[in-house]
Parts: structure tokens; sequence; C-alpha cells
């Protein structure tokens, strides 16, 4: 019987590697991505069964990169594997494209146990996690204070923006136009409300774009 294929998206090269090799005696560990873009292009080439997903990820986080997966290949397996402990940004990604929740901080035995269980068909969500806060924040819209939700374009320019690449270098990464960046850019900051880089930055972080 052929191993299920698994893809390992971390930006740290030690987590990544000490996951391959907790993994690799039962399943096939297809490949290792460091950002959100490039596991979206790896993701299409390499078909997983299954993706362990950090969600602090350059380039792209793992959420939205999440949620674009799902839509490409909706058969594909999530489960996220990261610090956050947010009840809120557990809540969303189970209740839009994830099948598990993982910390870093779990043992590498529960680790194989969510794999197993998500494979089969199950939802893990880690017993370190408060089920009485992920209910509550599942009833919780997550929107911005003024009830205006970002695009995911401006998503993608605002974490590039606040993880200090420049409108030209964020246009090539997009493969738009620098204008393009721009009226993004001034249309977040309008219709947000904010007056300068430095609240841009905290917006973005505000919204867990960055850390």
């Amino acid at each position: 019987m052929a191993k299920a294929r698994i893809l390992l998206a971390d930006d740290h090269l030690l987590v990544a590697e000490a996951l391959k090799k907790l993994l690799e005696p039962e399943f096939e560990v297809v490949g290792t991505v460091g950002d959100g873009r490039k596991l979206l292009r790896d993701a299409a080439e390499l078909k997983p069964d299954l993706l362990l997903l950090d969600l602090n990820l350059p380039l792209l986080n793992g959420m939205d990169a999440g949620r674009q997966l799902k839509e490409l290949m909706p058969s594909v397996k999530i489960i996220v594997l990261t610090m956050n402990e947010d009840a809120d940004i557990a809540a969303e990604a189970l209740g839009k494209w994830a099948s598990g929740y993982l910390l870093k901080k779990s043992a590498g035995s529960e680790l194989l146990k969510a794999v197993r269980d998500v494979l089969f068909g199950l939802r893990y969500v880690t017993p370190a996690a408060n089920m009485d806060r992920l209910e509550c924040a599942a009833t919780r819209e997550n929107k911005a204070d003024n009830g205006k939700e970002l695009t995911q374009r401006q998503r993608e320019v605002l974490q590039l923006l606040a993880e200090g690449h420049t409108m030209k270098e964020a246009a090539a990464i997009l493969h738009v136009a620098t204008r393009t960046v721009a009226f993004h850019k001034y249309r977040i900051m309008q219709e947000f409300n904010l007056e300068n880089n430095s609240e841009l930055l905290r917006f973005a972080m505000k919204q867990k774009l960055v850390n």
C-alpha cells in the first residue's frame, strides 16, 4: 500500500527537518517549502495528500495560503502546526479550510495521531486548545473595527509592505505594476483611516499578517 504523501510548509529549516524525520517512517514527505507563494506552486506540482502548515510564512501567510490552496485543491487535507494559540485564528482556520489544528509544543506522538486521524477523514484539534474559547470565537465575525474587510489582494499587498518590501519589490512578487501596489496601499490607508507607514504596520499586525 502506498504511503500517504505529505508536504511541509515551515520557514524554519530545523523544524522542517525534525518533522520530516518524525514522519518518514510511516509517510512519504514529498517536499518542504519556506514561504506561502512557493507552497502554492509546489503543491500544484507535487499533489500531496496532506499539508502540515505553519501560519507564520513570509511572502504569503499561512492563513491566506491555506485558504487559496483549499480552493485550488479541495481534496487536500491541511493541518495547521503553529505556535499561535489564538482561539479566533484557530476557529477561522478550522471553519474554512483546515482539518486539524496542532501546537508546536505538542508531542511527536500527538502529531502522528493528528495526521492519521485527518487522513482517515476525521478532524483533529489539539487538547491544548480551549474548546470553549474556540466555540465562542467561531460565532464571531472576523472583521476590522469599522466593519470592513480587506480583499485578498489588499491582504497580500499589506503583508509584503509590512515585511519591509518596497512597492517595487512587492509588485515583482505579485507580478503586477508598481502603481497597482501603490493603489492598494493608499486604498487601505484611506478605508481604514491610517495616516502613515507606522500605522500601516500596526494594522498589519492587528490583522495577524505579520508578527
